[in-house]
């Protein structure tokens, strides 16, 4: 079994089983939020790992809703009248530093036109009930090189009321750094527990 399938059902499914697992989950009483971490080579193994622990979960009696981040930024594009065609373009006529552009784009996009915070939790049920509903953020993977995932965990403080698993790719680089997709610099400043 690879190192992140052990943590998986080792140490995340017994904290996600308990009846309030927000104790476990964070030291922060108003961010109730952990960052489980895998290689972003793992994204379709993970992917289905997680349908069978969603299952296995839903039979305790947890409901979980997963938001994909993938899908929050399309809706957050369409919902800036920034179609895909039109990001395509501007990077095609704008040459070799094109990406970056379009990329700062998607980022203001993501951060003031249409917050991704915003739009995840809106995806919460209005019933939730810390003790019964978990929220998984997936596909975070999709937001690079556009957007930190930092700014997301940050923006959810004092807003996210049921416990939650930030699904990240990247490495862990000592002595408390996390590098989204193993290729951006180490940022510092995560709040939340790793799992």
């Amino acid at each position: 079994m690879s190192d992140w399938k052990a943590r998986l059902r080792d140490k995340l499914e017994p904290v996600l089983s308990k009846e309030d697992p927000r104790p476990d989950i964070s030291a922060y009483r108003d961010m109730p939020l952990c960052i489980f971490i895998y290689e972003p080579a793992d994204e379709f193994a993970l992917r289905q790992e997680l349908s069978l622990l969603k299952t296995r979960l839903e039979q305790k009696g947890k409901r979980i809703t997963c938001v994909s981040l993938m899908d929050c930024m399309v809706e957050a594009l369409a919902e800036a009248s920034a179609s895909s065609e039109s990001l395509i373009e501007n990077e095609r006529m704008l040459g070799r530093n094109g990406h970056k552009t379009v990329a700062q784009t998607i980022h203001q996009v993501l951060s003031k036109s249409v917050p991704l915070d915003q739009l995840v939790l809106k995806k919460v049920p209005p019933d939730s009930d810390p003790k019964r509903d978990i929220l998984w953020i997936t596909r975070v993977g999709a937001l690079y090189p556009c957007y930190r995932t930092s700014t997301l965990i940050e923006h959810f403080q004092a807003k996210l009321e049921i416990p939650g698993v930030l699904f990240y790719p990247g490495q862990i680089i000592p002595p408390a750094g996390l590098s989204f997709m193993g290729v951006h610099e180490a940022e510092h400043n995560y709040r939340a527990k790793v799992f």
